[in-house]
């Protein structure tokens, strides 16, 4: 393909395999949280349908302008403006703790704008990984250079981190850091580099986890579930009855025992529980490789990309989905610690789904020009 061609803003025709999963995902989601939401909206509100109705309205509605825009808006100009895209997240990350910030369940992580509120954590996803791609395209050194690059890899990562941690938000911090460490490692990085970050990385989460109590809890419980079944441990042995009493089939749509009186979260960090439970195994698996045919797509879609900022941005995106899916799914399984992680596309939140219909555009966007 000509090089005129490649810069053509029209491109040819987008990949149907994003498109069509994303869809798949959304509604999924959306007839599961239907579901999962209904005893609790009801106790909460008086009316079954209230977290259906709020993700329709401030999420889906978004996700819609979000998805479009990012799959007409070309891919290569937010390479120009990465830097400016970031300093807003960031200056967003610090309003949460001023006046404009929102508190709940002793974490600061949301913005009041008027009738609704805005997670900045969820926007990060995408300026960070943008950025760092720009960051790292086209710049060979910053890739071999450790006073050119690495160090400055680490301060930005850091930063970020940081901010996340303090809200807290600490398994954003982790997504966006093990994300940016993929992105880092497929431009061509030293593996020294890479080994001397997870390094570096999983110190600083141990020394966090460890003065913080609430975090060491989770470690401990991961450990062994069996130890403080109605504290620290609850949430875990609650989704694992869940996934449990589930079976091959599930217990039936709706038909969930667990979702209200029993699973803590269960339209959020929990709500994988509750897609086992009334949907069983088989279920299940269709919905986990949903999310592997999503991901390898885009991962197959970065081979055929011929710039570097498009291929790491791919990267980034693929990582991003496949690294939280499988955080989401193995917490709330047994096979890591819990997080507090939502399920991409499918957990209640208007700006998480808004953010990755978002990102799904972009992709789409990305894929014309393969």
């Amino acid at each position: 393909m000509r090089y005129s061609q490649l810069n053509s803003r029209n491109g040819h025709a987008p990949d149907y395999v994003i498109p069509i999963c994303t869809f798949f995902l959304v509604i999924f989601g959306l007839i599961m949280l239907a579901s999962a939401s209904s005893d609790l909206g009801q106790a909460k509100f008086g009316y079954s349908y209230f977290y259906l109705k709020h993700q329709i309205i401030f999420g889906l509605s978004l996700g819609i302008a979000g998805i479009w825009f990012g799959s007409k808006f070309y891919y290569k100009h937010y390479q120009g403006v990465a830097p400016f895209l970031l300093l807003i997240s960031i200056a967003m990350l610090l309003l949460v703790f001023t006046k404009l910030g929102v508190t709940s369940g002793g974490a600061a992580r949301w913005l009041n704008l008027g009738p609704l509120t805005f997670q900045p954590s969820e926007l990060l996803k995408i300026t960070f990984i943008v950025y760092i791609a720009a960051w790292l395209s086209g710049k060979a050194y910053r890739q071999k250079s450790f006073w050119g690059g690495f160090v400055p890899f680490l301060i930005i990562s850091g930063l970020v981190a940081l901010l996340l941690i303090l809200q807290p938000s600490t398994s954003v911090a982790a997504i966006l850091i093990m994300t940016a460490l993929i992105i880092y490692f497929t431009s061509g990085a030293k593996f020294s580099y890479i080994i001397s970050t997870i390094i570096l990385g999983i110190l600083a989460l141990l020394v966090i986890s460890y003065l913080t109590p609430y975090r060491w809890e989770r470690i401990k419980s991961f450990l062994d579930p069996s130890q403080n079944t109605q504290t620290s441990s609850y949430q875990l042995n609650q989704s694992l009855i869940a996934i449990g009493s589930g079976g091959l089939w599930g217990v039936g749509f709706g038909k969930s025992t667990t979702k209200l009186r029993y699973l803590p979260q269960p339209i959020e960090d929990s709500i994988f529980a509750i897609i086992a439970e009334e949907l069983g195994f088989i279920g299940s698996i269709l919905l986990i490789l949903t999310f592997v045919v999503l991901a390898v797509r885009i991962f197959l879609l970065s081979k055929k990309i011929p710039d570097d900022f498009g291929k790491l941005l791919l990267i980034g995106f693929g990582s991003l989905i496949a690294i939280q899916t499988f955080i989401h799914i193995g917490a709330i399984s047994g096979i890591l610690p819990l997080t507090g992680v939502p399920l991409p596309y499918i957990s209640y939140g208007g700006t998480a789904l808004a953010i990755f219909m978002t990102i799904s555009g972009i992709i789409i966007n990305i894929s014309k020009y393969t």
